[in-house]
């Protein structure tokens, strides 16, 4: 059997055979109306901030995640990476995530090789989590040969495991307790959101940042939107404008 379509199931035919390559939900492709829309679509000059289809987008993102602002940018590396220096802002800062998060192995690092920030792992359970106590006993003192505790990250959806409420509840707590910022990776945030039956907004309403992507299951090329707690307008902007030139130069 076999999924002709625009028809039903028919019987295997095997110069009909419709392949689904599910290796990711990010090789999906946009739809025609998507290719119309984007050829379409009012343009203005991002420099002086005058793209109205990029400050609607902006504006809509920020609004379905209760953050003040939001910045639409090239990728997902991209989006964490100025979320992480916009909290990690002072040289010396240290930052905590998960061993089994896409930061810490799959982003060469940025966070560090760019931004100047030590990234500290904490061993991942099966569910996403990683233990609060272990968090706690390895925030730093407040001691000047020591790095500066800032900065707790965490990856929602992780390895396809959406990450209990319960948990980011107590995690909130911490980080107000210990004044820490607090990022989520949200690049399948709404695959959270769907599959757990929680608003997105819900999800990261105790987090300063989150970043979503595009790209995952939407059809859409590539692009991903950070959004934070906290206007951070004119940092967020001049460090979009350094990696873009950056991007464009290495393309």
């Amino acid at each position: 059997m076999y999924y002709d379509k625009g028809y039903s199931y028919a019987t295997y035919d095997k110069d009909k055979v419709v392949v689904v390559d599910l290796r990711s939900d990010t090789l999906t492709k946009p739809t025609q109306k998507m290719r119309e829309a984007l050829s379409s679509a009012e343009v203005g000059d991002d420099a002086f901030h005058e793209d109205p289809t990029v400050k609607v987008l902006q504006e809509t993102a920020a609004k379905m995640v209760g953050m003040e602002d939001a910045l639409f940018v090239c990728s997902g590396t991209m989006a964490n990476l100025i979320a992480i220096m916009n909290h990690c802002n002072d040289r010396g800062c240290e930052a905590y995530c998960g061993d089994s998060v896409h930061i810490l192995l799959h982003e060469q690092c940025g966070a560090v090789q760019i931004g100047g920030v030590s990234l500290r792992s904490l061993r991942n359970n099966d569910d996403g989590t990683f233990d609060l106590s272990e968090l706690r006993s390895k925030l730093r003192h407040d001691r000047n040969y020591e790095p500066i505790s800032k900065l707790v990250i965490v990856e929602n959806t992780i390895n396809g495991k959406i990450v209990p409420l319960s948990w980011i509840k107590e995690l909130v707590s911490l980080c107000k307790e210990h004044n820490l910022k607090l990022h989520m990776d949200g690049s399948r945030l709404w695959n959270a959101s769907v599959g757990s039956g929680i608003s997105g907004k819900e999800i990261v309403s105790g987090f300063d940042s989150v970043t979503f992507c595009l790209s995952k299951g939407l059809g859409i090329y590539s692009f991903t939107i950070s959004m934070f707690r906290t206007i951070f307008s004119m940092c967020s902007f001049n460090n979009n404008s350094l990696f873009s030139h950056i991007s464009f130069n290495i393309l």
